[in-house]
């Protein structure tokens, strides 16, 4: 069979999914400079494909260049083409970023933390999805039986994400049924952005060989189990020392921590328009689905919208300190990991900055939005938001929601999920 090797460079957009064009792996050197064509308007593609609205028109001229940090060649010697992409950034045409690149997002939001305190972080994405290739059998929630039936699955996924270059971390059946999580270790922002898009992938890449499917939307079904993604953060000194605990903190939390945790709080009615960026979000976000309701903070309670994680057989502060972190969890797969992760670090970086108390136990916390239509009301009149993104973007960003809310307005909950379950 005579074949070529193809290469492809994409962006995780602000769909939530990788888009990009192949092109000859022997034209690679040449790639690496000038990237592949791209056009403004490409960022308003909905999740269904159709580009609804747009401030761009027709005009205009970018590139994706690839990043040689964010490059995934997987050969899976079944005799299928081997996965061969790289992850990059939309450049203008003279190889400046453009304004509404989703990594250069996640950079301008480190480079904010850097100025507020002078850390970085450090993340890790849990990722939940429903696997077709098994059967949907009841009460066999995180049961070694569901752990069995899923075959193969599992070991390919592993050994896919660390050929990648990521590192896997764990596998298990979830509690929804036909459902699994899949965690990667922890990474620099942009590095654990790019590894979660890549676990993605991955996964979606081992289910494709073995004739099934990956199903990341946040509610496959209706009534059924939200899949939900977790991210893991906590907070470092630039050479690398722990800054998230304090033990004489309120909840363990050092003072900068307690300051980047209120700015979360604060901003997370309006970020859930960028973190649970789909009108099915909100089916997930409800009462008595493990999902957060509110915008709290609590240890150890996987119902709040930011968690204080638990640390396991450690002696002394220095070693609780090393596993000390917070989980965000008013996020899934419809959203892009670079915005995600951004809009986190900018709405912390602003508690940092402003110096934002963590609210007093007799507070009672706001609720979350009940729709993206809220959320996006929310976010577009904070002032705050706004700046994070930029007059262009934010338009953008706007625009891309509205017009795919509209786009599925008059679907009912079921058909609606049935869409979403389709695309993601």
């Amino acid at each position: 069979m005579l074949r070529e090797e193809l290469i492809f460079v994409g962006t995780c957009d602000i769909a939530g999914l990788v888009r990009g064009k192949g092109f000859p792996a022997a034209e690679l050197r040449a790639r690496r400079k000038t990237g592949i064509g791209w056009t403004h308007s490409n960022l308003m593609q909905t999740c269904f494909g159709p580009i609804l609205d747009t401030p761009f028109g027709t005009g205009g001229d970018l590139m994706i260049v690839p990043d040689p940090s964010a490059e995934v060649h997987v050969d899976f010697r079944d005799g299928s083409a081997a996965e061969h992409f790289f992850l990059g950034d939309i450049r203008t045409t003279d190889g400046r970023p453009w304004e509404c690149c989703v990594r250069e997002f996640l950079r301008r939001a480190i480079t904010a933390l850097k100025d507020a305190s002078g850390l970085h972080l450090l993340a890790a994405f849990e990722h939940e999805f429903l696997y077709t290739g098994v059967e949907d059998l009841p009460g066999h929630a995180y049961s070694l039986s569901a752990f069995r039936r899923q075959g193969v699955f599992a070991e390919m996924l592993m050994a896919a994400i660390r050929a990648a270059s990521a590192k896997p971390d764990s596998f298990l059946a979830e509690y929804g049924p036909r459902q699994y999580e899949v965690t990667v270790e922890p990474e620099k922002a942009l590095a654990a952005a790019d590894q979660a898009v890549i676990a993605r992938e991955m996964a979606r890449g081992v289910a494709f060989r073995l004739e099934n499917r990956a199903i990341f939307s946040p509610m496959p079904v209706a009534e059924g189990t939200g899949n939900g993604v977790h991210i893991h953060f906590s907070l470092h000194e630039e050479a690398g020392a722990p800054a998230t605990y304090d033990p004489e903190g309120p909840l363990g939390l050092s003072p900068v921590a307690a300051h980047f945790a209120a700015g979360l709080l604060h901003h997370m009615p309006a970020l859930s328009a960028i973190t649970a960026p789909s009108p099915v979000s909100y089916l997930r976000l409800t009462p008595n689905r493990w999902a957060p309701t509110v915008a709290d903070i609590q240890a150890q309670d996987r119902g709040a919208g930011l968690r204080v994680c638990p640390v396991f057989a450690v002696h002394d502060d220095k070693e609780k300190a090393a596993q000390f972190n917070l989980e965000f969890r008013v996020c899934d797969a419809a959203a892009s990991p670079y915005m995600a992760l951004g809009a986190m670090i900018f709405a912390g970086a602003d508690g940092v900055a402003r110096r934002l108390a963590l609210p007093g136990a007799e507070v009672t916390p706001p609720a979350l939005p009940h729709a993206l239509g809220e959320a996006l009301d929310a976010m577009e009149f904070s002032d705050t938001v706004k700046t994070w993104f930029g007059p262009t973007f934010f338009d953008a960003y706007l625009r891309h929601k509205r017009s795919e809310l509209a786009y599925v307005a008059d679907l009912s909950p079921e058909d609606l999920c049935r869409h979403y379950a389709e695309v993601y």
